[in-house]
């Protein structure tokens, strides 16, 4: 029997109040849909509209939407399209608004949603009757009706919007955005409208995927992290340079139907959570199909709404991170513990980590601490020192973590090691090999150990590097994607592990001998 895809997100964003025809404009949008436009909506669109267009206030006095921005996370070919055409007409012919704003990354594609609209507007007999003018020129396309009423495309640039206040904002598959520009031109459309919305549609993003990430984020945290990324990415996800302590919260409603983040690709169960479609207008044998002619990672992206954070290419083998994965991994009692420090590229996070030898000679690291801010390191270090000799090693130049280390050292109990020149790149490069002996049987290198930690995983996975010396490189903080402070750290604390110590020199005259004169 042919599995169904689940009418329920996976996550979503619940209602303040039971949802009825008093509370949302859901219903009247499915029977605008099936009465109107001859449209026969999928279980899941239909609870889409139901729980998307809710609203605070009374319909019969002053309302408005519960949500400024929609946003929906689902596999592709599910029917995110139609969603947008009927709202797009709901918006103009049921609410009377006086422009709708259009746009996409591909501008060809915010222009197919359009003419599609204009198609179901004119071969409609009703609708075709409020239609004043159809402009189809490229990059200027646009459906104006009666009552000033109208339905423009715009290209996803900085320019897109402006000037122009809209009710309702269309913005496709948002994973394309890898910059603000855009968002920053068009979400203030909305301001000076009193029903007004944005509604975002896409599958799942990647590293790049900027503008979407920082939603999904604000989302998730707003519903206590049930996939944990924030805590993967730290504690703080906020955008603007100043934060307002007094500011409401983003009114961001979330639907996304996704795969659990460690379901495995074969799972059609997951399939069913991340395209609710399934068994409606798309079947497993179709799905399976996409999956033997797929990359793993595009598979993952496309039809199972899962984030890929491996998308630029990660800084260690294939496969090698998760290989080193034990959920039982500890430092050996008597072994002795190494501490790295590192903070974050615009100075907002600070890490620590810790790295020690196991039972098995093997080495064991862990991200002890992951917060907010720089200030807290030094009551950390302190806290320990007062009951142990802390070692700890950090970036002694040209790093953000540089400052600290006059800081450390005056604390009595600790010894601060600064990594700088040579010595940076070949604890990156030991880091590299302890990590890649998990897969690769040739090299001769203890291997780093660890447990399942969100913030160290993603470090791990999207690290980027830049090279120095004759063949060396380094970790790169400003070009990687998320924030590597963890990765770092875990390095220091590694390279200070496995550091030989140097013993000095013994002078010829210190033998106790004396000197001899010939």
């Amino acid at each position: 029997m042919e599995r169904k895809g689940c009418e329920v997100p996976r996550i979503w964003t619940p209602p303040l109040r039971e949802l009825t025809p008093d509370t949302t404009l859901g219903y009247d949008v499915i029977d605008f849909a099936v009465n109107v436009l001859g449209v026969e909506l999928y279980p899941w669109q239909r609870w889409l509209f139901i729980h998307a267009l809710e609203i605070v206030g009374d319909l019969a006095g002053e309302w408005y939407f519960r949500y400024e921005t929609v946003l929906v996370l689902v596999g592709r070919q599910q029917g995110k399209t139609t969603m947008s055409i009927i709202l797009a007409l709901y918006f103009l012919y049921m609410l009377g608004v006086s422009l709708i704003l259009g746009t996409a990354q591909d501008l060809e594609q915010a222009e197919d949603t359009w003419a599609a609209c204009v198609e179901m507007a004119e071969g409609n007999e009703w609708l075709a009757a409020e239609i004043e003018h159809v402009w189809r020129t490229n990059g200027a396309k646009r459906m104006t009706l009666t009552a000033s009423r109208e339905y423009r495309v715009k290209a996803s640039t900085r320019k897109a919007g402006r000037g122009k206040s809209a009710n309702l904002v269309l913005l496709d598959e948002l994973r394309e955005h890898q910059d603000f520009k855009a968002w920053d031109a068009l979400s203030p459309t909305t301001l000076a409208r009193a029903h007004a919305l944005i509604w975002c549609m896409s599958n799942a993003g990647d590293a790049t995927s900027v503008v979407l990430r920082y939603l999904r984020l604000k989302a998730h945290e707003a519903l206590g992290d049930p996939d944990h990324i924030v805590e993967a990415v730290g504690a703080s996800i906020d955008r603007p340079d100043v934060e307002d302590d007094e500011a409401p919260a983003p009114a961001i409603g979330l639907f996304e139907w996704s795969a659990p983040p460690d379901a495995d690709v074969r799972d059609r169960d997951a399939w069913a959570q991340a395209m609710p479609s399934l068994g409606w207008c798309v079947t497993e044998r179709a799905i399976a199909q996409k999956l033997a002619t797929t990359t793993l990672d595009g598979f993952k992206t496309e039809y199972m709404c899962q984030w890929v954070t491996s998308a630029i290419n990660p800084p260690f083998p294939h496969g090698s991170w998760d290989a080193g994965r034990d959920e039982t991994s500890a430092i050996a009692p008597d072994a002795p513990v190494c501490f790295g420090v590192d903070v974050s590229g615009d100075r907002r996070r600070a890490a620590i980590c810790a790295a020690g030898m196991r039972a098995d000679r093997d080495y064991h690291v862990e991200l002890i601490e992951y917060r907010t801010g720089q200030e807290w390191v030094r009551d950390w270090v302190q806290d320990v020192a007062s009951s142990q000799k802390v070692r700890i090693a950090l970036q002694g130049r040209g790093a953000p973590a540089s400052d600290l280390a006059d800081v450390l050292e005056s604390i009595a109990g600790v010894e601060v090691i600064r990594c700088e020149g040579k010595e940076l790149a070949a604890w990156c490069g030991r880091t590299w090999d302890g990590v890649a002996a998990n897969t690769e049987a040739d090299l001769d290198a203890p291997k780093i150990r660890h447990r399942t930690q969100a913030g160290l995983d993603l470090a791990a996975a999207i690290a980027t590097t830049r090279p120095v010396g004759d063949g060396g490189y380094v970790w790169d903080r400003m070009k990687s994607s998320e924030d590597i402070s963890p990765l770092v750290a875990m390095t220091m604390a590694y390279g200070l592990a496995t550091r030989v110590e140097e013993k000095p020199k013994e002078s010829a005259y210190s033998n106790g001998r004396g000197l001899m004169l010939i």
